[in-house]
C-alpha cells in the first residue's frame, strides 16, 4: 500500500508542479507584454505619457494564489498517504490529532517507550543510550527539568549537575531528580526568527520522560504533545517548507534528472520530512506516512531511492533527536 501511496503522491505533485511551471511562464509573459505596452504608450519620452498612475497596474507574482504550490498545500500531500494507511490498517486510528477536539485541547500526543518496567522495547531500545545522553545534555544546559505536573525542578546546584553528567541510565537520573520528570528537545525553525539578532526560533520537539512504575522498573519514553499553540507553529513551519520545495524544483531544476542540479530539492524534501517527524500530527502512523511522502516527493523530483534504511535506524527517531534540519541528514 505504501508503494501505491507514493505513486499517487508523485503523480499529484508532478501535476501541481507542472501547473506552477505553466503559471510561472504565463505570468512572465503577461508582465513582459504589459511592460512593452507601457513603453509603447510612453514613446514621447519620460515627460510625455498617455497613461496615468491610476490606470497602470502592478503585478506581483507573490500575490498570485497559485504561486508556491498554494493550490496544493502540504496537508493535501500527506492526506494521500493517510488515506492509503487507513485503507491498509482499518483498525488503526490514523487521524489528524487536531480533529480530536477534546484530546487536542488537552495536549494529546504520541507515547513511544524504549523501556517498560524491565522490558526493553525491541524496536526502539537501540536509541536508549542516545536518548539518555540527550536528556543529560538538555538538563545540563537548561539547569532544570519538569515534573509530572509540569512544574520546574531546579538543577542549578553544581553537585547535581555533576551527578547528571556521570549518570548512565534512567534509574540514575531518577535517583538524582527524585521524582517523575521530563525534558523537552528543541528543533531549529526556518520559518520564524528568534528573539536575538540572527537567531532562529526554537520549536518544542518531543518530551523525554522518566516515570517510575508501580512495580520494579521505569517507563522511559518519548512523548510528543500536540497543543493548539504547538500545532500552529508546526503548521506554519510545514507551509514554509513546502513552499521552499516548490520554489526549489520549479526553478532551474525543473525536469532535470541531474543529481547535482537537484541538490537543493533533495535538501528541501528532507527538511520538510524533518519538521513532519518533529510535528507528529497523527494519532497513529506519523512515521510510516512521513516516509511514504518522502518517497513520493523524491519520485516526483526524478530522484530514485534505491537504498534501504540501515538496520537499527528509525528515520523518525533520527529527526526527533536532531536539533536542526541539517543535523538530521548531514553527518
Amino acid at each position: 500500500m505504501a508503494g501505491l501511496a507514493a505513486i499517487e503522491i508523485a503523480q499529484k505533485v508532478i501535476k501541481a508542479w507542472r501547473s506552477m511551471r505553466s503559471i510561472n511562464k504565463n505570468g512572465k509573459k503577461a508582465r513582459k507584454k504589459e511592460k512593452l505596452s507601457m513603453l509603447s504608450q510612453n514613446r514621447g519620452g519620460a515627460c510625455c505619457t498617455t497613461s496615468s498612475p491610476e490606470s497602470s497596474t502592478s503585478y506581483s507574482f507573490s500575490d498570485d494564489k497559485y504561486t508556491s504550490g498554494r493550490f496544493l498545500c502540504w496537508q493535501d500531500i500527506y492526506n494521500i498517504a493517510v488515506k492509503w494507511r487507513q485503507i491498509s490498517e482499518p483498525c488503526d486510528p490514523v487521524v489528524w490529532i487536531n480533529k480530536l477536539s477534546e484530546e487536542f485541547n488537552s495536549g494529546f500526543g504520541s507515547h513511544t517507550p524504549m523501556l517498560l518496567g524491565q522490558a526493553k522495547v525491541v524496536r526502539y531500545f537501540p536509541y536508549y543510550q542516545r536518548t539518555i545522553d540527550l536528556a543529560k545534555s538538555i538538563m545540563k544546559e537548561a539547569k532544570y527539568a519538569n515534573n509530572s505536573e509540569d512544574n520546574i525542578i531546579e538543577l542549578s546546584e553544581a553537585d547535581k549537575l555533576e551527578k547528571i553528567k556521570q549518570a548512565t541510565s534512567c534509574s540514575d537520573l531518577y535517583s538524582i531528580i527524585g521524582e517523575d520528570f521530563w525534558v523537552a528537545t528543541t528543533c531549529e525553525s526556518t520559518a520564524f526568527e528568534g528573539v536575538a539578532a540572527f537567531a532562529k526560533k526554537r520549536l518544542e520537539g518531543t518530551r523525554i520522560t522518566v516515570q517510575k512504575m508501580d512495580k520494579r522498573g521505569f517507563d522511559f519514553a518519548i512523548r510528543t504533545p500536540c497543543t493548539p499553540s504547538r500545532w500552529n507553529d508546526y503548521e506554519a513551519e510545514m507551509a514554509v517548507a513546502w513552499e521552499a520545495l516548490c520554489n526549489a524544483y520549479c526553478g532551474e531544476s525543473y525536469g532535470s534528472s541531474d543529481l547535482s542540479m537537484l541538490e537543493n530539492v533533495k535538501d528541501a524534501i528532507l527538511r520538510m520530512t524533518y519538521y513532519w517527524y518533529n510535528f507528529m500530527p497523527l494519532a497513529r502512523g506519523s512515521s510510516a506516512v512521513g516516509y511514504t511522502v518522502l518517497l513520493g516527493l523524491f519520485m516526483a523530483a526524478n530522484m530514485e531511492v534505491t537504498g534501504n534504511i540501515p538496520s537499527g535506524i528509525q528515520v523518525d527517531w533520527e529527526a526527533i533527536l536532531s536539533s536542526s534540519p541539517d543535523t538530521f541528514w548531514k553527518p
